[in-house]
């Protein structure tokens, strides 16, 4: 595969740089804890870092046993837990390149990247297993099986392991040397690799995890998402790692109920979150008399948090939100909020390490103040998308610099403000809607706690529909005189639809795609919000792509960004 007009030069699609300075992430995150250190807290107990270390180097043996080489990659295809961990940090420190999927694919999604990716082995669990037989993907490491329910082609992990001597020399890698694919969340298309060194771990625990965060030796990390979303891995099982701090890893799906036991239970310091969950803990029946007095903070990604959520919490729990913006292509977080220093309704500032800029479609700064894309700079940026030259061109714009689909404003503070994707308008009645401000506006109804808004066809003509949870008695009729009473009237839905939930993604977002009348199909090169496994609303694509190419009936510079 030919990578060079998307590569920096020189570059090995194998992520081979041995003329740059030896770095591995096994042995900076993980090696150089005290072995009697917690490093991981689970149902079944603690793992210490050096019994985690002696496991990930058996995992490591059992790669290499199995003909996993430097540059291989090793695709992860199971549920959280230790396994899940060593497996990650095995594959690290023989060199290979970790990627990793959702837990409850379709056997169809399961060949797409097996296809896609050609890993040398997937490591997979009782969940995956059956749809990955059907998706007929082979070479398969499964974890928590019988070995004698396995078939030619899959080996038992406990057994294989077991075998392996603890202690595999780690691979000559550099900080240069592709290490990671992260993938977008198909809502441009089908998923796409990112392809990134290992210096981009690095880098963002020291700008984010260190530089914003403060993360600490004596911190507690538990997390909403699973760990396959990577915004969850890295604040959970890396970025403490870093400081020798422990995470908090378990199999189940995460709940309001199952989260509120884990915090009595394990009494952590930091809350990896996610708005949705936010929004179902705020609403669950005792959630006034939950204790959450040992979490310093609650950072937020993955999807925008409303501003009147972002109080609800704070009204209720007491418990500060760190919000933030991040995506596979930046490898991390590279908005965010500082403790301390939060503006409810904004993403905060640039992080340390990064540049920020919100541009036009020619990439013009724009003043603060106008709505545009916005563009970030920094050393963490993906090298290209794996076999995309053409979606890398557009959205890898330069040199560590990737440009995204989201319209952002900045204030004259540094204070950035998401204003919806500039593929997510919606043309109403000749005026350009973002879904997100609707929603806002209703989300601050106090009968309101979670909603949705998207484009369907009336008669030809794209109408707004609000999928709305109630808390509370409250009438179709009266959110919709409360909405024209905050925003222009074409932006109120005419069609409100009352649910008992919305559907959701793997990661905990919205799924959109499951309430759009939209055909799901791609929406051009920009670049993915960081939520794997993702769909977003796409209403009548065709319509509103061919009208945000024309610019038609927006102001200049929004114009100007589609």
């Amino acid at each position: 595969m030919d990578v060079s007009v998307t590569a920096p030069p020189g570059f090995d699609v194998h992520g081979r740089h041995d003329d740059a300075p030896r770095f591995n992430v096994a042995e900076r995150f993980l090696d150089r804890n005290p072995g009697e250190r917690t490093a991981l807290l689970t149902d079944a107990g603690p793992v210490t870092y050096g019994e985690l270390r002696a496991l990930a180097g058996r995992v490591g043996n059992a790669l290499l046993a199995l003909g996993v080489r430097r540059g291989d990659r090793v695709l992860l295809a199971l549920g959280d837990g230790v396994e899940f961990v060593a497996a990650w940090y095995g594959a690290q420190r023989i060199g290979a390149v970790t990627a990793e999927v959702y837990t409850y694919l379709q056997p169809k999604d399961y060949r797409y990247f097996a296809d896609y990716a050609e890993p040398a082995v997937v490591v997979a669990d009782a969940v995956t297993l059956g749809r990955l037989r059907e998706a007929g993907v082979t070479n398969l490491l499964v974890v928590g099986v019988p070995e004698e329910d396995l078939r030619p082609g899959e080996r038992h992990f406990a057994t294989l392991v077991a075998a392996q001597p603890a202690e595999p020399v780690p691979a000559e890698t550099t900080r240069d040397d592709v290490a990671i694919w992260k993938f977008t969340t198909g809502s441009t298309g089908a998923p796409k690799a990112c392809v990134l060194p290992a210096r981009s771990p690095l880098l963002s625990f020291e700008w984010y995890a260190r530089g914003v965060l403060d993360i600490r030796p004596d911190d507690v990390v538990l997390p909403v998402p699973k760990l396959f979303f990577g915004y969850a891995r890295d604040l959970t099982a890396l970025f403490p790692f870093g400081v020798g701090a422990a995470g908090i890893v378990f199999p189940e799906r995460s709940t309001a109920d199952r989260i509120f036991e884990l915090i009595a239970k394990y009494r952590p310091t930091i809350l990896v979150n996610v708005p949705t969950m936010m929004s179902a803990m705020i609403a669950h029946p005792e959630a006034a008399r939950q204790d959450l007095s040992s979490i310093r903070l609650c950072t937020s990604a993955g999807e925008p948090l409303p501003e009147e959520l972002h109080r609800r919490w704070l009204d209720t729990f007491g418990v500060e939100v760190v919000d933030g913006i991040g995506s596979s292509e930046a490898y991390h977080i590279y908005l965010s909020n500082r403790p301390g220093q939060a503006r409810p309704g904004s993403l905060g500032r640039v992080v340390p390490g990064y540049r920020a800029r919100v541009v036009d479609r020619h990439g013009r700064t724009l003043p603060d103040g106008e709505t545009g894309l916005l563009e970030v700079t920094g050393e963490t940026v993906a090298l290209a998308y794996w076999q995309e030259p053409e979606k890398s061109a557009e959205t890898f714009v330069g040199e560590h610099t990737v440009r995204s689909g989201d319209l952002f404003t900045r204030d004259a503070e540094g204070y950035f403000y998401y204003r919806g994707r500039a593929d997510d308008m919606l043309k109403i009645g000749g005026i350009w809607v973002a879904p997100a401000e609707v929603e806002n506006c209703l989300l601050g109804h106090p009968a309101v706690t979670e909603c949705a808004v998207v484009g369907h066809r009336v008669d030809g003509l794209t109408r707004l529909r609000a999928y709305v949870v109630a808390d509370g008695e409250v009438s179709a009729e009266e959110l919709r005189a409360f909405a024209k009473s905050r925003i222009a009237p074409q932006k109120c839905p005419r069609d409100i639809r009352f649910v008992a939930e919305l559907p959701h993604t793997g990661s905990g977002k919205l799924d959109r795609r499951a309430l759009s009348d939209g055909d799901g199909g791609d929406r051009g090169g920009h670049a993915d919000r960081e939520n794997h496994g993702d769909h977003e609303d796409h209403g009548d694509r065709e319509d509103r792509e061919a009208a945000v190419r024309s610019g038609a009936g927006r102001p200049e510079h929004l114009a100007e960004v589609a």
